[in-house]
């Protein structure tokens, strides 16, 4: 007799800083159009949204994302120079005070996290412990978030060793896999060509760290020609390595279905455009229903 059992669905979130907010559009598009993951894994970013969703929490990961404003964003931001920028501290004590945090193993879908030790560079699988604990270590972006040290390991961003999760959703047991690749849209036609120059929001402002550390050099803001700050320059190259790295990785291990977000413009730590990225993950899965619903049998 032909096994007739149900596929199991994936959902692989990857890396991309702020621009992971659209996996929160992501979602609601895969929901509205009846398609249920069975197992949910996340890099980076798309490890503390995947596991918002596999927790039930995505109405209120939602609406506290759409509040932000920049100004929030900076006021949640414990700069240091230890081990990175920023310390991280504040920015999970308020995300730990609006949504529940438990143990990765108790959450109602399958969930895991990709972070990379920092010593040996080997990828690490994250199954186990609190979901919050889970998400800080694969959200580390190196020189920006703090390392978080987890049972003897230095760990940080999982984005430096496997940028869209596909593998892990195969490795968690499922048979078809939905990868969102937040990437796609940072390098080549999409993004202006020539020097990499300060990222600005669509309505043509400078980001709120530019504007920041210009102000902190030189008490006032430069000429909008300038040269990026070194943190732009920093988050730019990390965002190409993640691109080529991803790529290569998903030359190996396919996903079954790739939606693509374009957010070209939209920078690293933009967290304050939530609603742009959210909106922009809908429209990407929306242009992918016919073939998500093709290979689906919907």
């Amino acid at each position: 007799m032909p096994d007739r059992r149900k596929p199991r669905i994936g959902l692989a979130l990857g890396a991309g800083g702020a621009r992971g907010w659209a996996h929160v559009g992501v979602i609601r598009a895969l929901q509205e159009a009846g398609i249920k993951p069975d197992v949910v894994c996340g890099t980076s970013m798309g490890a503390l949204v995947g596991a918002a969703y596999a927790a039930g929490e995505m109405e209120r990961l939602e609406g506290w994302a759409r509040s932000l404003g920049w100004k929030d964003v900076l006021g949640l931001m414990d700069f240091t120079w230890r081990g990175g920028l920023i310390r991280g501290t504040k920015l999970f004590d308020f995300f730990r005070a609006r949504v529940m945090d438990r143990e990765v193993s108790a959450l109602p879908l399958p969930f895991g996290a990709v972070a990379t030790e920092l010593t040996t560079g080997r990828e690490v699988w994250l199954r186990e412990g609190s979901v919050f604990d889970v998400v800080r270590a694969s959200i580390a972006i190196p020189g920006v978030f703090a390392p978080v040290l987890r049972e003897g390991q230095l760990l940080v961003d999982g984005g430096l060793v496997n940028p869209v999760p596909v593998s892990l959703c195969r490795a968690l047991g499922a048979d078809i896999v939905i990868a969102v690749d937040l990437g796609w849209a940072k390098l080549g036609y999409y993004r202006e060509r020539g020097q990499p120059k300060p990222e600005r929001s669509a309505s043509g402002e400078l980001a709120w760290w530019e504007r920041v550390l210009r102000l902190a050099a030189v008490g006032k803001e430069e000429p909008a020609d300038s040269m990026p700050s070194v943190l732009t320059v920093f988050l730019t190259s990390v965002d190409v390595m993640q691109v080529r790295i991803g790529r290569s990785r998903q030359a190996g291990d396919p996903a079954d279905a790739l939606i693509a977000p374009i957010l070209p413009g939209f920078g690293m730590m933009d967290w304050h455009r939530a609603s742009e990225a959210i909106d922009e993950g809908h429209a990407a899965t929306e242009r992918m229903r016919p073939m998500l619903e093709h290979l689906l049998g919907k």
